[in-house]
């Protein structure tokens, strides 16, 4: 590289989707870690098992509001790149600590790239779309995963040449971290499970964990399928699970603790289905051919939806939705195995360093309108 990159990130998913590139540069990488997951069950196993401990930076952002966090982040990221020479930002998905690193950068006047550019959901309620578009405006490159993450940027008027169509680091970070298979088999074995005997579901989002009702509809639904439902249980969920008194809807689930990001996978690879909120799990299931029941308002990955699974609002239609994929899993199975997974072949972190290499401006002369507005 001929500058080097620091990678701006806070949260679980953001290590595991960034841990590919930060194998791919090396020593020419450093990380500024926020904070923001600060569950010793979401972040000390995926530091342990997947990041470099060498040059990573924690910051310790404390848990406070949205826009108290947001103000902390920037402040603290500001003042970590202060230690660096000319670095090149790069900053993945839609979090908190995303915008606060190309907010930094920016501040700064530091080229920034946004890794997983473009996806739009169109769903104002979604915190993480006010992220992901302000990122992509501010970026000086945008890693888009797939063609209409392009078309979204360029419907936003962001010129072409800002723009690299790379896929999604997410294939190389399952494809290196997947257990072999006696190793998952082990691990269903000492839970009593067996390959597609099993629907895997989680659930983390606000607008399904923060409101009692809502919450107790998709435990209700998850405790009516015809298969064992593993849930390994979010911190969120189970403290709201706890404050709303509806610990008895968990009885007919196998509940488990927050899984390393391998063991996880294991889980996820074996089932016969999967139900989440996850926008990870989206990607995550088209690599691993199993389809998904998306228990959200919206998506920003409409890629997923008819091929790999479906998009429903909580309530009755997870269980029927459910029906139709169990009813002839071995069918389904062969049918996705066959339908590649749109967000590519397990070269992003090539792709990704080349765009950095031919378009970024070089000798630090920043070009990207965002900047030319604050140099002015």
């Amino acid at each position: 590289m001929s500058s080097p990159v620091v990678m701006v990130c806070g949260t679980r998913p953001e290590l595991i989707k960034l841990s590919p590139l930060m194998r791919y540069f090396g020593d020419d990488c450093a990380i500024v870690y926020t904070g923001q997951h600060y569950d010793d069950s979401l972040y000390s196993r995926i530091r342990s098992t997947l990041v470099p401990s060498r040059r990573f930076q924690e910051l310790g952002i404390d848990s406070v509001s949205r826009g108290g966090q947001l103000g902390q982040a920037v402040s603290a990221v500001d003042e970590a790149l202060s230690g660096n020479s000319r670095p090149v930002v790069l900053v993945q998905g839609d979090t908190t600590s995303a915008l606060a690193g190309a907010l930094a950068a920016n501040a700064r006047e530091l080229p920034l790239v946004h890794v997983e550019a473009g996806l739009r959901s169109h769903d104002r309620a979604m915190p993480e779309e006010h992220n992901r578009v302000l990122i992509d405006h501010l970026a000086d490159l945008c890693c888009a995963p797939t063609e209409l993450n392009l078309k979204n940027l360029l419907a936003e008027n962001i010129p072409h040449e800002r723009i690299a169509v790379t896929g999604n680091t997410i294939v190389e970070a399952l494809q290196t971290t997947l257990p072999s298979t006696p190793e998952r088999r082990a691990q269903l074995s000492v839970r009593g499970l067996r390959g597609d005997g099993y629907v895997l579901a989680t659930l983390h989002r606000p607008e399904n964990v923060d409101d009692p009702d809502q919450l107790a509809r998709i435990l209700r639904e998850l405790g009516r399928l015809p298969l064992p439902v593993v849930l390994p249980l979010h911190p969120r969920t189970s403290k709201n699970v706890r404050d709303f008194g509806l610990t008895r809807l968990l009885v007919p689930l196998l509940v488990v603790e927050p899984q390393s990001y391998p063991d996880f996978l294991s889980l996820a690879s074996e089932s016969a289905l999967i139900v989440s909120d996850s926008g990870g799990i989206q990607e995550e299931a088209s690599v691993l051919k199993r389809p998904v029941i998306v228990v959200r308002r919206s998506t920003e990955r409409p890629e997923i939806n008819g091929a790999f699974g479906v998009l429903v609002p909580p309530g009755p239609r997870i269980g029927a939705e459910a029906a139709m994929w169990l009813n002839d899993v071995k069918g389904h199975r062969e049918r996705l195995r066959l339908i590649p997974s749109p967000y590519g072949d397990g070269t992003a972190c090539r792709r990704i360093a080349d765009a950095i290499e031919t378009m970024l401006p070089r000798e630090n002369a920043l070009t990207a309108p965002a900047h030319r507005l604050l140099a002015d």
